[in-house]
């Protein structure tokens, strides 16, 4: 079919939206931003009064200027709210499979919301300033109309994961349902909340060199409250591996020690770095408690599968330590550091957790090539870190080349790194004789346990990542089975030989797959998928036995797919998206540059707005 029809046709179930659900949501986000532009215009022209002096009365509450003030109070709800939804959507998926539609998912209203209001909370800081020029760093956008630059960075995080929607749904059109977090335009939506985090980081300290009481000091609630920001951060950069917290990645498991890396040594050697002591516990504290909040409202409370993830302590451990040289007066010497400290010693503190509580433990020999990854990734992280930490103190930055260098090294570093982990291989003639032996059903459901010998035997060495059945989207709730998620890490009994260890689900809705993943190997073969008409995709039954072969996982794994696209217009595509992934990257290290050069100045005469590392 070609390729623009796919473009315009009515969705289905494995492809785009229903277009009345896309008149709904483009009828929605035309009514929120011409309220927010007739609000702003009343506001600008003094026809209305109420919006200023809510601001400013919250502000006079946190010594920030109105701009700075009532922004922040609407993000704070609006990324909460976001939070719960993006969780919440990826466990519905995993327990029930694809959407019938974007309004068809409960969790998908809270993340709209979320994500217009995050957009909203940047307009309002670019709106509220009336006569006043918000600090030297604003942006002129009229004659006598200035906006701060964390107010134009929130915005544009907001829009460029809002940009994510119409983009996804003409991904679906033209590539199918890719039931995956990591579907490119799903990055933009989780990527452009978690990045906005900088912004407010930005926007905060705009504000803090704008009191309205200069001579009143911030003291210890609102030092918490930057702290918290920081937890922010990091929940924001551990966004991209919560399939791993669910225990089902659909990529090489060799990605999950990376990204903590990659979250922790930004986040918490910036906190540690701009707000001295403590302030990387305290950060991953709160981003303990808010993942902790949200994972028991979803799991236990909503019923949907649950998850696990990072605790962050043993790499905040180290930060804190490693805070304590005297390195630390060469901040970038220090941050690099201590990023490779953190991607050694807090890794290992890490694992420790993971191996007690994860699905999916990290094996002896997969270190080797995490360390490889995961160093040069934790050295960049750690001096971007530092440099945020720079701008947020006051300081004066590095000469353009080396912080310029530093930031394209750090990008390129982590897409080096990315693409290791996804070279993946099919074993060629590998499959897999399955015995399936019937256990006590479950609410009428058939239940397996499986006998399993892969052949050759040489397909899988002795420490792989795993040898497991996953079974998922069977439905939710406390009568199916794991909720609608159950993961069998199989027992070996002999080389190439594996069992099971727990009953697994054959029945209904529910897709029960062999995975297989063993360094670069990442192989399934299906042991019972359901009907699915909606996609022309037909059962796979699962008799007493068979033999299959095994075949690339992403194409047991994501069935909704559509894999006979051109190549080309699959590589266009992913390119569009980098293509404004880097721009949001760009935007936010040119803000962040520019608010560094223009109140170096003001911060040098005004010491008490910076906080000492020995605090």
């Amino acid at each position: 079919m070609n390729p623009d029809i796919m473009v315009t046709a009515h969705g289905t179930e494995g492809g785009g939206a229903a277009l009345d659900q896309v008149a709904v949501l483009t009828g929605s986000a035309i009514l929120i931003a011409a309220a927010v532009l007739t609000l702003g215009y009343l506001h600008r022209t003094h026809r209305i009064s109420w919006l200023g002096n809510v601001a400013d009365g919250l502000g006079r509450w946190s010594n920030r200027p109105g701009w700075v003030a009532l922004p922040l109070t609407v993000f704070i709800a609006t990324i909460l709210t976001a939070m719960l939804g993006f969780i919440w959507d990826v466990s519905l998926h995993i327990g029930h499979g694809r959407d019938a539609g974007p309004l068809a998912n409960p969790a998908h209203y809270f993340i709209m919301v979320g994500l217009f209001f995050l957009f909203v909370a940047g307009m309002l800081a670019i709106l509220l300033p009336l006569e006043e020029r918000p600090g030297p760093a604003a942006i002129r956008i009229t004659r006598n109309w200035y906006a701060p630059v964390g107010g134009v960075l929130m915005a544009g995080a907001g829009l460029y994961a809002l940009i994510g929607f119409p983009l996804d749904d003409i991904w679906h059109r033209l590539f199918g349902q890719d039931v995956t977090l990591w579907g490119p335009t799903h990055l933009m939506l989780i990527g452009g909340a978690g990045l906005s985090l900088v912004a407010v980081l930005l926007l905060e300290f705009e504000g803090r060199l704008d009191r309205p009481d200069p001579d009143r000091s911030d003291g210890v609630w609102l030092w918490l409250g930057r702290a918290f920001a920081f937890g922010g951060l990091l929940i924001g950069l551990s966004v991209f591996q919560v399939e791993f917290d669910f225990g089902v990645p659909q990529f090489r498991l060799v990605f999950h020690p990376m990204l903590m890396v990659v979250a922790g040594t930004v986040a918490l050697i910036a906190a540690r770095y701009t707000l001295g002591r403590g302030s990387a516990l305290v950060a991953t504290t709160f981003a303990l408690l808010v993942r902790g909040v949200i994972a028991i409202l979803v799991g236990p409370v909503l019923g949907d599968p649950h998850n696990v993830f990072p605790l962050y302590f043993g790499m905040a451990v180290v930060v804190e330590l490693m805070g304590l040289l005297p390195l630390l007066a060469k901040p970038l010497w220090w941050g690099a550091v201590t990023g490779l400290a953190v991607a050694t010693i807090g890794l290992w503190l890490e694992y420790l957790w993971v191996a007690a509580m994860f699905v999916d433990p990290w094996p002896s020999g997969m270190w080797p090539e995490a360390l490889a990854m995961a160093v040069p990734v934790g050295v960049a992280g750690g001096a971007v870190g530092v440099l945020l930490g720079m701008v947020l103190r006051g300081e004066a930055l590095p000469r353009p080349a080396l912080r310029r260098g530093i930031v394209v090294g750090a990008v390129l570093i982590t897409a080096a790194a990315t693409a290791n982990g996804l070279h993946t291989e099919v074993p060629q003639n590998a499959t897999a004789a399955v015995q399936l032996t019937d256990s006590d059903a479950v609410s009428g459901g058939r239940m397996v346990t499986a006998d399993v010998t892969i052949s050759p035997a040489t397909t899988v060495g002795s420490d792989p990542e795993w040898v497991q059945i996953l079974s998922w989207q069977g439905g939710t709730g406390s009568a199916s089975p794991g909720r609608g998620l159950v993961v069998d890490h199989l027992r070996e009994v002999a080389p190439g030989h594996y069992v099971s260890t727990v009953p697994v689900p054959v029945y209904g809705t529910w897709k029960t797959v062999l995975r297989v993943h063993d360094g670069r190997t990442l192989t399934a073969l299906p042991i019972s998928l359901p009907d699915d008409p909606a996609i022309d995709a037909r059962a796979v039954p699962a008799p007493a036995e068979f033999t299959r072969p095994f075949l690339a996982e992403i194409t047991v794994l994501q069935r909704e797919r559509t894999f006979d696209r051109p190549a080309w217009l699959y590589t266009g595509a992913c390119l569009i998206v980098l293509a404004c992934s880097l721009i949001l990257i760009g935007a936010l290290s040119w803000g962040a540059a520019r608010l560094a050069l223009a109140y170096r100045l003001d911060i040098r005469s005004t010491p008490h707005f910076v906080r000492d590392h020995s605090e």
